[in-house]
């Protein structure tokens, strides 16, 4: 009997040691160290998957350091509500895989921890405004509701252009009404979009409306990424990295938030004065401030923060390279 359990007690002491040892190995699967080198007296980083590609920015916080899934939740309470038109299709997932791709280049891991979540905050506003259902007295507020929706419900049109039709020509039967958390309308947006994240979007902008991630990317593509060559980014614009010309300033164009706006939506946003279009998009920035604990005090004065009285980059009377 003795003989007995001093064999059961060291095969509990071994099943003991196993699970250690597996348990370690799951751990440091899970939590890789941050790689560290020096180029040209640059320290440069990879951080596990999120920030993959060595990188300046990978040395810095990565979004999920900011922001966890609780967090998304609550800046987008009402997306999955029964007034809703696309429950079940946004989450916190399919942005933290889209957002993979771009933070090795800086989106959402520039500067220290207040600008990268101002940075998101500002991201999320543009999407929470052009993606809500919200209304007036809404159960929640008018701002709870970003994410309701990911594609034009009511098409008035195929949003089809010949006048791009060498370079995107459209795809008989397809229709490039708004789709995706920034949505893009048009067969040239959704070409040149679709070579961008090397998707045939052209024949099939459908994708947008299917798969959550490739949404997303397609927002953050838009984001990092300037209307035209000698132009700002939003990306740009907003972390600081642009600096305005003689010209910019005169058309009362700063880096903040409000040039933002003049480089997604041009004239049909700014420009025109103290309207309800630029308010909606500034509030739900404001929203998205506060609830992720930066505070809307850190939004900026009120000429950075609107574009008013700014000039447009592109006005609608010239081709402008996305709605």
């Amino acid at each position: 009997m003795e003989m007995r359990m001093r064999m059961i007690l060291c095969l509990l002491v071994i099943i003991s040691i196993i699970g250690c040892v597996h348990g370690d190995e799951n751990e440091s699967f899970r939590k890789r160290p941050t790689i560290v080198k020096t180029v040209k007296g640059t320290k440069m980083c990879v951080k596990d998957w999120e920030c993959n590609k060595l990188s300046k920015f990978c040395c810095n916080l990565t979004i999920t350091d900011y922001l966890d899934t609780d967090q998304f939740e609550l800046l987008f309470t009402k997306r999955n509500s029964p007034v809703a038109h696309a429950v079940g299709f946004w989450d916190y997932g399919s942005f933290i895989r889209a957002a993979a791709l771009y933070q090795p280049l800086g989106f959402g891991t520039t500067g220290g921890k207040k600008m990268q979540m101002k940075e998101i905050a500002a991201f999320f506003g543009h999407v929470g405004s052009k993606t809500s259902c919200g209304y007036g007295v809404a159960t929640g507020g008018p701002l709870a509701y970003g994410l309701c929706y990911n594609k034009e419900m009511s098409p008035s049109q195929d949003y089809c252009d010949d006048y791009f039709k060498l370079t995107y020509p459209c795809t008989p039967g397809a229709r490039y009404y708004g789709r995706g958390a920034l949505p893009i309308y048009w067969n040239y947006n959704y070409g040149a979009i679709g070579e961008a994240l090397k998707l045939n979007l052209l024949d099939h902008p459908e994708y947008i409306e299917q798969n959550a991630t490739m949404a997303f990317q397609a927002a953050i593509w838009r984001w990092m990424n300037p209307m035209k060559k000698g132009q700002p980014s939003a990306h740009d614009a907003f972390v600081g990295n642009w600096k305005p010309t003689k010209n910019d300033t005169l058309s009362k164009r700063l880096p903040g938030f409000g040039t933002t706006m003049n480089i997604l939506y041009g004239d049909g946003v700014c420009g025109q004065g103290d309207v309800d279009a630029m308010n909606n998009i500034v509030s739900h920035y404001m929203y998205y401030l506060d609830l992720m604990g930066v505070g809307r005090e850190e939004a900026g004065p009120h000429e950075v923060l609107n574009c008013a009285e700014q000039k447009p980059f592109n006005p609608t009377a010239a081709p402008a390279a996305a709605s």
